[in-house]
C-alpha cells in the first residue's frame, strides 16, 4: 500500500504472519523515512533530493555487495538477502519521493498513475515476494489495490497537499469541471466540485474492486489482513462520498468504530 496512507492502514498488524512482521517493519521504515525527506520538515529542494540521493547510494551499496553505512540498511540488507527481493522496487519508491520534491502539477490521469506506479505498487510487489505470492495476476490485481489506495489518499488530502503546493487532481480534469486552483485555495467545495470529485472517488472504487480479488485468493491471516485493507480504502471513499467530496471541513480519516465495521466486512468478503 503506498506509504501515505499507513496513517490509516494497519502496518505489520497481528493479521500478519510473526514471521512477516519484521520484514514488513523494515520495509516500512525505509519507505517512511524517505518519503518524509520529501514532505517533512522545512528542508530546501536541494537537500530533500540529497538526501533522498544518499538513500540511492547506499541501495547501490547494498547491490554491489557492499557494506551499507547506516544501521537501518544493514537491516534493510539482510531482509532484501533473506526474502531475495528484488532491489528495483526500492529505487523506484525513491524515484517517486523525488518526484514529489520536483512535480507539483499533473496534466492528465495518466501521470498520476505512473506517480502511482512508483509511489504505490512497488510496495504491494514487495509484499506479495514476501507471501511467496507474486504471480502475474497477483501482482496486476495487486498494483491495482495499491494505486486505488495512493489514489484514495490524494482525494482525502487535496487540502493538505495543496498547503504543499501540490495538486495531484488531474488538470484536465479540473478544466472538464470547471474547478480552479483559486477554489481549493478558497476551501469551495461549491460549483462542479462535487461532480470532480465523484469522478475521481468512481475511478478509485472501481481500481479498488478490480484489484479485491487478490484478497479473497490469498490464504489465512494473509488474505484477511488484505481484506481489511480494501476495506478500509472502500470505507474511506464511503465518507467521501457521505461529505460531497467536502475535504475542506470533513476530511475522511478511519476512527476506532470503524475498525469493527471493516473487520466484519473483511470476513464476509
Amino acid at each position: 500500500m503506498p506509504v501515505g496512507h499507513y496513517e490509516n492502514f494497519p502496518v505489520a498488524s497481528l493479521l500478519l504472519p510473526a514471521p512477516l512482521r519484521h520484514p514488513v517493519s523494515v520495509i516500512y521504515r525505509f519507505a517512511r523515512s524517505a518519503d518524509d525527506f520529501a514532505d517533512e520538515g522545512d528542508l530546501a529542494p536541494p537537500e530533500r533530493l540529497a538526501r533522498l540521493e544518499g538513500y540511492r547510494a547506499e541501495l547501490r551499496r547494498l547491490e554491489s555487495g557492499q557494506s551499507p553505512l547506516s544501521p537501518p540498511f544493514r537491516q534493510l540488507g539482510e531482509v532484501i538477502g533473506i526474502h531475495r527481493l528484488p532491489f528495483r522496487p526500492f529505487y523506484d519508491l525513491l524515484d517517486a519521493f523525488s518526484q514529489d520534491v520536483t512535480k507539483l502539477r499533473y496534466a492528465n490521469f495518466g501521470e498520476v498513475m505512473d506517480y502511482c506506479r512508483r509511489s504505490a505498487d512497488p510496495v504491494g510487489r514487495l509484499m506479495l515476494l514476501l507471501y511467496g505470492e507474486a504471480k502475474d495476476d497477483n501482482v496486476a490485481r495487486s498494483d491495482a489495490i495499491c494505486s486505488a489506495l495512493q489514489l484514495i489518499n490524494f482525494w482525502q488530502d487535496v487540502e493538505v497537499d495543496f498547503r504543499k503546493n501540490r495538486i495531484y487532481l488531474p488538470q484536465d480534469d479540473m478544466a472538464r469541471f470547471g474547478v480552479s486552483e483559486a477554489q481549493i485555495g478558497a476551501r469551495d467545495a461549491s460549483g462542479g466540485w462535487w461532480n470532480l470529485m465523484r469522478f475521481q472517488i468512481d475511478r478509485a472504487r472501481w481500481m479498488m474492486l478490480r484489484g479485491a480479488p487478490l484478497a479473497t485468493r490469498l490464504p489465512g491471516r494473509i488474505g484477511l489482513e488484505i481484506r481489511s485493507v480494501v476495506q478500509g480504502g472502500l470505507r474511506i471513499l464511503e465518507k467521501l462520498e457521505r461529505s460531497r467530496g467536502d475535504v475542506f471541513r470533513h476530511r475522511p480519516v478511519l476512527r476506532a468504530l470503524d475498525w469493527p465495521v471493516l473487520i466484519g466486512r473483511a470476513l464476509t468478503m
